[in-house]
């Protein structure tokens, strides 16, 4: 499945809060990029002796090939031959790419540290650094990235391409926003959130449409229909259980 923030899994496809590994338990991956090989070969000593994996670019041209989702954070030169520090935040961050990111500068003007915070940086280290600094801001940056992420987490359910934000109340498939009514929302929520679990239409009725008055149980099947065909493939996940009601299963 590949699932990144959650996954459907487990007995009886039960949902889980896949935490992918405790931070302590793995090593962070870190892309340090400077165009001074001597600093790209200090700062991959200190940082690995402090437990990190480190790859080292000496180009911003040479860093955007290397990059992959296994790094947690760029350590980024800002004056560099061809393209510049800043021209590599834009393009990923014009990409949607949320990784951190330490700007490493001789420049130390407010406009530049401006221009940097406003295209996506993370932090700002000045040269010449000391040691000792870059290693307490990574592990700060590092630190506020995972509480994000954990944030991000528990706001958000994910089955492969289905992701169901709770605070934005929006789906997406595949990267494709897909819009939903209020009620087509939360029978979506109600059903991902409980998988494998069957919920009758008068409980659907009773959670769903709460105060509602008085409601056919023929209109939860209406939304079910709607809800599926707006899933696309996905919809197929969505059972009915001839004379008990609907589920979520992960098995379709």
């Amino acid at each position: 499945m590949g699932i990144s923030e959650l996954s459907l899994s487990g007995r009886t496809g039960e949902i889980k809060r896949k935490m992918t590994m405790k931070k302590e338990e793995i090593k962070n991956r870190i892309l340090v990029v400077d165009d001074e090989v001597d600093i790209c070969e200090i700062l991959r000593f200190n940082l690995e002796n402090e437990g990190y994996v480190v790859d080292t670019a000496n180009s911003a041209e040479d860093a955007l090939n290397k990059l992959s989702d296994e790094h947690q954070l760029i350590l980024l030169d800002v004056m560099m031959g061809g393209m510049s520090g800043f021209q590599m935040a834009e393009k990923l961050r014009k990409r949607e790419k949320k990784i951190p990111i330490i700007f490493l500068t001789a420049k130390s003007g407010e406009n530049d540290l401006l221009t940097g915070f406003s295209i996506g940086a993370d932090d700002y280290i000045s040269k010449p650094f000391s040691i000792k600094e870059v290693l307490a801001r990574v592990k700060a940056v590092l630190k506020r990235a995972s509480q994000n992420e954990e944030q991000s987490r528990q706001e958000e359910l994910t089955f492969e391409g289905l992701k169901i934000n709770r605070t934005t109340k929006q789906v997406t498939l595949d990267e494709m926003q897909v819009l939903l009514t209020k009620k087509e929302f939360e029978i979506l929520l109600l059903l991902v959130g409980n998988p494998s679990t069957v919920f009758t239409r008068g409980e659907i009725l009773d959670r769903i449409w709460k105060d509602d008055g008085y409601v056919l149980e023929r209109t939860v099947d209406v939304h079910i229909t709607r809800l599926r065909k707006k899933l696309g493939h996905y919809g197929h996940h969505i059972m009915n259980r001839s004379g008990y009601g609907y589920c979520f299963t992960i098995h379709a």
